[in-house]
């Protein structure tokens, strides 16, 4: 059975924001405070493992980082990745619980080592429960690249009940909102740097608009050739693969993309020609989605369709799961 699409992105943005170097680019490019673009790919460490086994319905693209300010000290970042066509109502209060966790832990921790530090004989740290002690900042973000417009909240305040009556007593909590329909094509290519590429990269939602790849800047691509360094190419590569494969594009035409990147052909590795069989299939999905709201048969649109079965049975799968509203 074909891999459900946002399982695909999912993987793909996992693959993302652990490399460290992206993630600083994706601070530097899409948050604007400034004391982030002075960050640097090792003052990042990923303690991401230790939080989500606390969610039921953790999402393997969630993303905890602690990173080193100057100064040392010590910012955490949260980030949810959104894909789904719907918009995720709750994700203000997930990420709240998040924070909390993240604070937790983090008063649990200074306080050992406060521990450790005083029976050494030392006394650097401040123990959580004195006057002087201060807590980290947690900066909140949800990445959304779905198809609808973004329509929840960004406060805490807009989902709580009679807040006008007790706004005093909610949580003054906001997240920051990266929502990558934002951004056209030419924003991204503005930024020049890999992560852009992989956002345009995702940009691409049928066979057709492989025209948004073949026909980016000369400049541009010859300007990720040099810079680009050869760690970070298999990482492009599976990128590539995973997004392209979400949009049904065939496995050999994938394979000569990342050919061509290997031997760093970036100007030529998206000028892949695509047959009517690859729009043709891209029509057939979207005909077999709609019978499937329809009610019809998995058999009888597999008969109309030429798609197999199982690959319908995954759509079904996919068209049930966005359809339920989270609470």
């Amino acid at each position: 059975m074909a891999e459900p699409v946002h399982k695909v992105k999912d993987n793909s943005y996992k693959l993302i924001f652990a490399e460290p170097e992206m993630f600083v680019d994706f601070l530097k490019c899409f948050i604007p405070i400034e004391i982030l673009k002075q960050i640097k790919p090792e003052d990042i460490e990923d303690i991401t493992e230790r939080y989500l086994p606390l969610f039921s319905d953790n999402k393997d693209s969630d993303t905890v980082k602690k990173i080193k300010l100057p100064g040392e000290k010590p910012l955490f970042v949260i980030g949810i990745i959104e894909h789904e066509s719907t918009v995720n109502y709750t994700s203000c209060f997930k990420l709240l619980q998040y924070v909390t966790y993240v604070l937790s832990d983090y008063v649990k921790e200074n306080d050992k080592k406060y521990k450790e530090e005083k029976d050494a004989g030392g006394t650097e740290l401040v123990l959580s429960t004195a006057k002087g002690f201060k807590l980290p900042p947690v900066l909140p973000i949800v990445f959304y690249d779905g198809d609808s417009k973004w329509t929840s909240s960004l406060n805490l305040i807009e989902r709580t009940e009679l807040s006008e009556i007790f706004y005093k007593y909610i949580p003054k909590f906001e997240y920051e909102l990266v929502d990558i329909n934002k951004y056209s094509r030419e924003d991204l290519i503005s930024y020049g740097n890999l992560l852009s590429l992989l956002l345009i990269i995702d940009k691409v939602r049928k066979a057709e608009d492989l025209e948004i790849l073949n026909t980016l800047p000369t400049d541009y691509m010859e300007r990720l050739k040099l810079n680009v360094p050869d760690h970070l190419l298999k990482l492009l590569a599976d990128c590539i693969g995973l997004f392209l494969t979400k949009v049904e594009i065939e496995k050999e035409k994938i394979e000569e993309i990342t050919e061509k990147l290997y031997q760093r052909r970036f100007n030529e590795m998206f000028d892949v020609q695509f047959t009517v069989k690859d729009i043709e299939r891209n029509a057939a999905i979207k005909i077999a989605k709609n019978l499937l709201k329809k009610g019809l048969s998995i058999k009888d649109i597999s008969e109309s369709t030429g798609l197999d079965e199982g690959f319908i049975e995954q759509l079904d799968f996919d068209i049930d799961e966005s359809a339920v509203q989270p609470v």
